[in-house]
């Protein structure tokens, strides 16, 4: 009966954290679901790359011909991908995982963790999944204009630089929407 006790008043005592914790793995668990469920529509072993992901593709080379005319998305004769040829020279390749699908999920689920209104909060998912796409259209250009012009830093720049960049404006929107926006702060200090 003790034990049962303290797991009450462990869990009354810290209703928040449990109710943030709940909701964010609720959220992120069924949209991560229903994204698995949307790629199972497409088969990789025959190079078949989803919408969203060609989207991306289209709109970053789209970006990238504003700075420069020698530039080609092809799709790859291997694997589900396109390659990014810029002056004649294969420089990356965009996949799946390239469409911050993933990023923008995890970046819902914590914002839907700490709502407090539904329109504000569905607003602000909008518009920061919005963000998070148009910066990741930027990161996929500016890494492959990087990658053409620094080939030794590949490593650096695809794996600290540019995740660096997009995971730290997650994070600054997750700031602001828990201190400015959400009214998580205004209901804690009000208690």
């Amino acid at each position: 009966m003790l034990k049962i006790y303290i797991l009450k008043k462990t869990i009354r005592q810290n209703k928040l954290f449990f109710s943030f914790l709940i909701k964010f793995l609720l959220f992120y668990v069924v949209f991560t679901f229903v994204y698995k469920i949307y790629l199972t529509q497409y088969n990789a072993e025959n190079k078949e790359l989803d919408f969203f992901t060609e989207i991306v593709a289209n709109q970053a080379k789209q970006l990238m011909l504003l700075f420069h005319d020698d530039i080609q998305f092809i799709k790859h004769d291997k694997e589900a991908s396109f390659k990014i040829i810029f002056k004649e020279k294969f420089v990356a390749r965009v996949i799946e995982g390239c469409n911050a699908i993933s990023i923008m999920i995890l970046f819902s689920a914590f914002v839907f963790a700490f709502a407090t209104q539904w329109k504000k909060t569905m607003l602000y998912i909008g518009i920061g999944v919005f963000l998070i796409h148009i910066l990741n259209i930027i990161r996929i250009a500016l890494l492959s204009f990087a990658l053409y012009y620094y080939p030794k830093y590949e490593a650096f720049l695809h794996g600290t630089i540019f995740p660096l960049f997009i995971y730290g404006v997650v994070f600054i929107l997750w700031v602001l929407w828990v201190t400015k926006f959400s009214g998580y702060v205004k209901r804690i200090t009000a208690k």
